[in-house]
């Protein structure tokens, strides 16, 4: 398998970006990830989803962190500072779950508050069901757990095929459709930056075909044993979509109804496209650390 590791001069001077780089070896490949405040404090694991890496959350980590928390923010392979098999067959729904699992064990995390959007949550959201233990607290921006079983939206499936067959493949120019305010320059250069070039793009190319979209997809089973743990989940789980992504439009009143967790909660709707975090970064940041202090102050 070829295996590609973005120069380190692309992620030079990136603005916002001022964080130490940290990193996992899991099966031969390096993951990437941002651990900002205390060692000690209990984790926040902001997990990113497609085309983008962890720069999505440069806004909200600080945010956090200054709150008292430790953020973990990593790079899933194929993104970021992350190693990038060439070859699209390389990744599978089951292979990000394996990486995301050995990145847990490796680093021992928990009481973790999971915060994830797009394929954050596709794997975050399995992550938590899997290793129910180590997680306290869920907030999803934008997110789901599909099983193959519902209709997707056709919005979703435009931009399947337009992953997988369209020969121009813009991250940034993608990242900035997705949001309502227009990036910056260097913004747009920052979300470029792991992708130096065509090769580079396979692990970006490929998440939106793993999506299941029928009931005998590969992740369409240990999707719905996931969701048999999500409906006992009585810890607390908050939604905080945006207004503006009719990608994953519902999902949050889905998820609100079916997750014992979800019962009386302060449920946000914020302003914003899909990348929520572009646009409503210090309003979703304060939701989690909201949360986080409701939450210890019934503790203490």
């Amino acid at each position: 398998m070829d295996i590609l590791r973005t120069p380190d001069e692309r992620f030079e001077r990136l603005l916002d970006y001022p964080f130490n780089p940290h990193y996992v070896e899991l099966d031969g490949l390096r993951m990437h990830y941002v651990d900002e405040g205390p060692e000690d404090a209990k984790p926040i694991l902001m997990m990113h989803g497609e085309p983008s890496w962890s720069y999505l959350y440069r806004h909200m980590i600080p945010i956090c962190a200054a709150a008292g928390h430790r953020v973990i923010a990593p790079d899933l392979i194929g993104f970021g500072k992350s190693d990038k098999p060439s070859d699209i067959n390389a990744y599978s729904y089951q292979n990000h779950m394996e990486w995301m699992q050995s990145f847990l064990e490796q680093t021992d995390l928990q009481d973790i508050t999971l915060v994830c959007q797009d394929w954050g949550s596709l794997l975050g959201l399995r992550l938590a069901a899997e290793n129910p233990d180590r997680f306290r607290a869920i907030v999803v921006g934008n997110g789901m757990l599909p099983t193959g079983d519902q209709a997707v939206p056709k919005a979703f499936q435009l931009w399947k095929n337009f992953a997988l067959y369209s020969p121009w493949f813009p991250i940034a120019r993608i990242i900035n459709t997705g949001s309502f305010r227009t990036l910056g320059p260097d913004e747009r250069r920052a979300y470029d930056a792991p992708f130096p070039g065509k090769k580079y793009k396979a692990g970006a190319r490929a998440f939106p075909k793993l999506v299941p979209v029928k009931p005998d997809d590969p992740a369409s089973e240990p999707n719905r044993k996931a969701w048999k743990v999500l409906e006992q989940w009585d810890k607390p789980f908050l939604t905080t979509f945006s207004n503006g992504d009719p990608i994953t439009r519902g999902g949050d009143r889905y998820m609100q109804e079916r997750i014992p967790g979800a019962q009386g909660q302060p449920h946000v709707t914020l302003t914003g496209g899909h990348f929520l975090q572009e646009d409503s970064p210090v309003q979703f940041a304060n939701a989690v650390n909201d949360l986080l202090k409701r939450m210890d102050g019934e503790n203490s």
